[in-house]
């Protein structure tokens, strides 16, 4: 169950620290001072869940001693993140636990976007429901460290899939790494991919590693260094495990900044609003691109529940501007941001970067699409093209609900490349929900296509032309995705001057997700147009 109420918080020895018992653990969190501004540019996706598997329950002091000592805290510290020290209650400690310890550990631990002392409040945004208080931290980034007795609890229990409570609900939460030092029992090695830390064990022990695929062997542990070289470049996404890309290898510059904007009066989602705020942003680009003349810019909003780098990373606009030669800019927290901020966004970017202005455009997924789609309501004059995907919000409101009749785009024909996922719960394609088949009406409209949908009814589905779309493109492209064994199928609308600048697709075998595939095929579209006049 969640913290109901929100722990006490006491300053201790380079930082902060409290702690809770829940029903079958103790936890203690020691949230290491850092120089980084986490609410403006949130580390949450890359940041690693470090876990401190007690060997025997020690008290808040002992814990931050050991966070500074070997290490830990310097690297929570690096990502604004937290060290989590985990003690049973069961009588006997370790040897009274099992696997399901650890699903309740994760159950109490989320990422949301907004934070404070190690601790986010989930707010829930669609019931406007207080849901409780948890840990922060990425489920999918859960690193182990264990040592005798709780080693041999992560050794018998824990190297093998867990189900539990993942990012959206039950899925999988198996770890993504696990160290182990001073084992006195041979491992049950199920899942290979797991990443292995073997830390002063026996050649015996060491040999039943021997089959994993991601295995480092010490005979002292060097916490950091180990991080850095080993660690840091696993993360295990829904039930697999990915390695991050090491952007210095691959040529690339990330770049950490904001802008500070004014606050538009339509600004109603600011925590407490103020006259001007910062925008945080994380941008991506080829080494030496920025040398040779204007550039492409994507600027890209990430969904509601998640933050920058997740559109940056599972998505994978980073891949995508890497292979194509663009400047990809990722907006962070673009919830408390509106249309006229994100315009003011770009205007700072431009004097930052060389940027071709006939060359901007805009992307986001589920809620970043919202957004998105009010760009193209609101300032459709800056964008050579936009690529929303995942959700199509109504029509003649903003992302904040507030009414755009004062600047609501009715003549300006931008491109579009939209996606959705066939078998989603959310109303992301028309054949979904009425308001989605509003906003393909809206789209035709503006973008003057030679199809008119004014006549499609979404009370007549049943009987569309097209059963997705209503109203069939004038052309229609499919393109497999042999890593997702899906199809991405794209309807061309050609406009009534003869250019086709409006593409809708859907994805089968597709929830509410953003990837890839899509995107690849978004930008190898929208990237024919520049902005005209």
């Amino acid at each position: 169950m969640p913290m109901m109420e929100r722990p006490a918080i006491k300053d201790c020895n380079g930082g902060k620290c409290w702690e809770h018992e829940f029903g079958s653990f103790v936890m203690k969190v020691f949230v290491p001072d850092n120089d980084l501004d986490g609410q403006t540019n949130n580390y949450g996706f890359r940041a690693p869940l470090l876990l401190v598997f007690e060997e025997e329950k020690q008290d808040m002091a002992s814990a931050v001693e050991f966070a500074q000592r070997t290490g830990l805290s310097k690297i929570a510290a690096s990502y604004d993140s937290s060290v989590l020290f985990i003690y049973p209650v069961a009588e006997g400690g370790w040897d009274g636990a099992d696997s399901s310890l650890y699903a309740d550990v994760i159950a109490e631990i989320k990422m949301i976007t907004v934070y404070k002392d190690g601790i986010v409040e989930d707010f829930n945004f669609f019931t406007h429901t207080f849901e409780g208080f948890y840990a922060r931290g990425a489920k999918f980034r859960t690193d182990i460290y264990s040592y005798g007795k709780s080693a041999d609890f992560v050794a018998a229990n824990l190297l093998k899939k867990i189900d539990g409570e993942y990012l959206w609900g039950p899925g999988e939460i198996t770890p993504a790494m696990c160290s182990m030092e001073r084992l006195s029992v041979v491992p049950q090695v199920e899942r290979k991919d797991i990443a292995v830390l073997s830390v002063g064990n026996s050649d015996e022990i060491n040999l039943a590693f021997s089959g994993c695929e991601n295995l480092l062997i010490k005979d002292e542990a060097d916490y950091v260094n180990d991080f850095d070289a080993f660690v840091k470049k696993f993360k295990m996404w829904c039930g697999h495990i990915e390695l991050e890309p090491d952007f210095k290898e691959l040529g690339m510059t990330e770049d950490v900044g904001f802008v500070t904007v004014k606050t538009s009066p339509d600004n109603d989602f600011l925590p407490e609003k103020t006259p001007d705020h910062k925008v945080g942003y994380f941008a991506y680009y080829n080494n030496g691109l920025l040398d040779n003349g204007p550039v492409s810019l994507v600027i890209g909003f990430h969904g509601g529940g998640d933050s920058s780098m997740y559109l940056t990373y599972v998505a994978g606009w980073w891949d995508v501007a890497r292979k194509n030669n663009f400047l990809y800019v990722a907006i962070e927290n673009h919830q408390f941001v509106t249309a006229t901020e994100a315009k003011d966004v770009i205007e700072v970017l431009k004097t930052r970067y060389p940027v071709d202005t006939s060359r901007i455009y805009a992307t986001g997924f589920s809620m970043g699409s919202g957004k998105t789609w009010d760009l193209y309501q609101e300032y459709p004059e800056i964008f050579a093209g936009i690529m929303p995907a995942s959700a199509l919000f109504p029509v003649y409101t903003t992302f904040f609900g507030k009414p755009v009749t004062d600047r609501l785009n009715k003549t300006v024909s931008v491109p579009v490349f939209y996606s959705g996922g066939e078998k989603s719960h959310l109303p992301e394609l028309p054949f979904h929900a009425d308001t989605s088949l509003e906003r393909v009406k809206y789209v035709a409209e503006v973008n003057k296509l030679k199809k008119s949908f004014a006549d499609v009814s979404f009370d007549d589905k049943d009987n569309w032309e097209d059963p997705i779309w209503g109203i069939p493109g004038d052309r229609i492209e499919k393109v497999y995705d042999p890593e997702r064994d899906a199809t991405l199928t794209i309807h061309y609308y050609d406009s009534e001057d003869g250019v086709c600048r409006t593409a809708f697709s859907s994805v089968s075998n597709q929830v509410h997700e953003c990837r890839q595939h899509s995107i690849e095929n978004a930008w190898k579209f929208i990237s024919q147009f520049r902005k005209e006049g």
